[in-house]
């Protein structure tokens, strides 16, 4: 029964491939100029499309429990990287500075959305706080994770400069303002053929990832990174996932929350989002090894969906009991 959380998902299976295909099919020369104007037309859309999605009702109705939205953003934009700090004080020599950009860049992005009030509906949490916690998450990040990126990663992947921070609020920032204007417009239609919207956002991604790798693998990312790099990654990203589960769950406890915004809290603020990741990597770091940074995300992004599925598992379960025997 347990096995099926640790499959791998469909579309982290389509990543895997993508990746293959770039290492032996990378896009290089002229195809990849043409093939970079592409991608930041599919970022654009993707980010208009994530603007007019979103039902500004919701983000109002949610701004009353503001307790709660602070302690996702802590968690998010602040706990996260300093555990990122951390592990790199700790262990400055366990991983290369590539990597290690990747690792912090991961820590300063927002929230994901889908599967975070996906978790917490299957939990028993506070679905309409998380709807409003990871979507404050997400429209913040826009802003705060290229100012972040340029406050930690200074040293790392040859740095964040104040044009990547302008381009990332053009590229992003612009198309999400304008699918907010456009939401009464087109709300309705995006709702009504969801499954549409789907793949032109996971298609988007495939695209960068593909065209991210193939710039990667022409500079020599897999000469670089090892099969042993793989694993420490592996057991690095597994710690920093416990440590803020860890944190997001007790620290809730502590602070008086009831058991639903408990599990919104630890399902808001412990996932990182791979959708508003992967343009924001290859926006802020244009002309860089963006393959080594996106390593790192790609690994937490599937350990995050595999162990959040049981852990909402568990709290359903628990909820369960709990009325069973009468009572909360």
């Amino acid at each position: 029964m347990l096995a099926r959380f640790f499959i791998p998902d469909k579309f982290l299976v389509i990543l895997i491939t993508t990746l293959l295909l770039a290492t032996f099919l990378p896009v290089t020369g002229k195809a990849a100029d043409y093939f970079e104007y592409v991608i930041n037309c599919a970022i654009a859309l993707l980010f208009f499309l994530h603007g007019a999605k979103l039902e500004r009702s919701t983000v109002i109705a949610g701004l009353v429990h503001w307790r709660l939205h602070l302690c996702v953003l802590t968690a998010t934009f602040i706990i996260f990287p300093l555990l990122g700090l951390g592990i790199g004080i700790l262990s400055p020599s366990l991983i290369s500075p590539e990597l290690y950009a990747g690792l912090m860049f991961l820590c300063i992005l927002p929230s994901t959305v889908q599967s975070s009030i996906a978790f917490t509906s299957i939990a028993g949490g506070n679905v309409p706080a998380a709807v409003c916690a990871a979507t404050a998450s997400n429209i913040i990040g826009i802003f705060l994770t290229p100012l972040l990126a340029a406050l930690f990663l200074q040293r790392q992947a040859g740095g964040v400069s104040l044009d990547s921070i302008e381009a990332i609020m053009l590229q992003l920032l612009l198309p999400f303002i304008l699918g907010q204007i456009a939401q009464p417009f087109l709300g309705n239609f995006l709702a009504k053929y969801r499954k549409i919207v789907g793949i032109v956002d996971r298609g988007s991604i495939i695209l960068v990832v593909y065209a991210a790798f193939s710039h990667a693998v022409s500079t020599g990312l897999w000469h670089r990174v090892s099969a042993n790099d793989l694993i420490i990654i592996l057991i690095v990203n597994g710690v920093l996932l416990a440590a803020i589960l860890a944190i997001t769950t007790y620290g809730s406890r502590l602070l008086g929350f009831n058991r639903e915004d408990e599990i919104t809290i630890t399902f808001c603020g412990s996932k990182k989002t791979l959708a508003s990741g992967v343009p924001m990597a290859t926006v802020l770091f244009a002309g860089q090894n963006i393959g080594a940074i996106l390593l790192p995300l790609m690994i937490f992004h599937q350990m995050q969906l595999m162990v959040c599925a049981l852990l909402a598992r568990h709290f359903a379960q628990q909820t369960k009991h709990e009325s069973d025997d009468g009572g909360y």
